[in-house]
């Protein structure tokens, strides 16, 4: 399986002068890069679901179509938050973008930190969970924990990816990684951000034991501020439980939004696949 994590900064660039700017060209850059790679599963972070700089286009939507993909997304804000009241920022999500059909998806927030989501998404052997963790330190680590508490619950096989913003090192998931037996994948911590000079380690694709990795690798490339991670994994599956060989779907899927609070996941609420 090849899961790619990619930080595309809302499809503007690199530069930070083009934040507010139009994003259709770079998009079609990030596409084509996205196609070439053939991946299985494909997490984004930092995704334009519709504001003026997409064109009044959902950006998740757009990349599903270009891959063949499902894709499942939300805004990153708290449903009551001030922020999604907001022109533009109120359009700031992340996103799934699946080759295979999705068994279940949930839709997590954080109770501190501004950016909040945590999409739970479910495919036939393996959970994969998608973050964006607060800038503030606090609330970071407030964060971390209620992740853990999540994470722990798992059935699965599961991998935990996404833009950490660990602004003072990777020391500061150490305990995380501890509590939870999660491996990180960039076992040589290269850096990922900023793409034109990286020097901040900020982007983590962490895997549970049962995973096999094959390759990890991270591409020098141009269309965002932060550069993609790329892995290539195995699960151990009982031959009889393997699917058939994989039918590639032409549009995109949206998902239903269900809203769980953290830490508590009492509830269990399930989005439709």
């Amino acid at each position: 399986m090849r899961f790619i994590l990619y930080n595309i900064r809302y499809g503007t660039g690199l530069k930070a002068h083009n934040y507010v700017r139009f994003t259709n060209r770079n998009l079609e850059r990030i596409a084509a890069f996205l196609r070439e790679q053939e991946p299985d599963l494909v997490g984004l972070i930092e995704v334009d679901l519709g504001s003026y700089r997409s064109g009044g286009k959902n950006q998740a939507h757009l990349l599903a179509e270009s891959l063949g993909h499902y894709h499942s997304h939300a805004i990153k804000y708290e449903e009551r938050s001030f922020w999604r009241r907001l022109p533009v920022l109120g359009k700031q999500g992340n996103a799934f973008l699946a080759r295979d059909r999705i068994c279940n998806e949930t839709f997590h927030f954080f109770e501190q930190g501004m950016k909040r989501l945590v999409i739970e998404l479910e495919l036939d052997h393996v959970v994969v969970y998608l973050v964006h963790l607060a800038l503030g330190s606090r609330a970071r680590h407030q964060q971390l924990g209620a992740l853990y508490n999540l994470v722990k619950r798992a059935q699965k096989p599961f991998v935990v990816a996404g833009d950490f913003n660990v602004l003072w090192g990777e020391q500061e998931i150490d305990l995380f990684l501890a509590a939870s037996g999660l491996k990180n994948a960039n076992t040589a911590r290269l850096p990922t951000y900023p793409s034109s000079n990286p020097q901040r380690h900020l982007d983590f694709i962490l895997f549970s034991p049962e995973i096999i990795v094959r390759e990890f690798r991270i591409p020098r490339v141009p269309f965002s501020d932060h550069l993609p991670l790329i892995l290539d994994f195995d699960i151990p599956v009982e031959q009889e439980r393997r699917k058939k060989p994989r039918r590639r779907r032409v549009k995109g899927k949206d998902a239903s939004l269900t809203s769980v609070p953290l830490p508590d996941l009492r509830t269990g609420a399930r989005g439709r696949p």
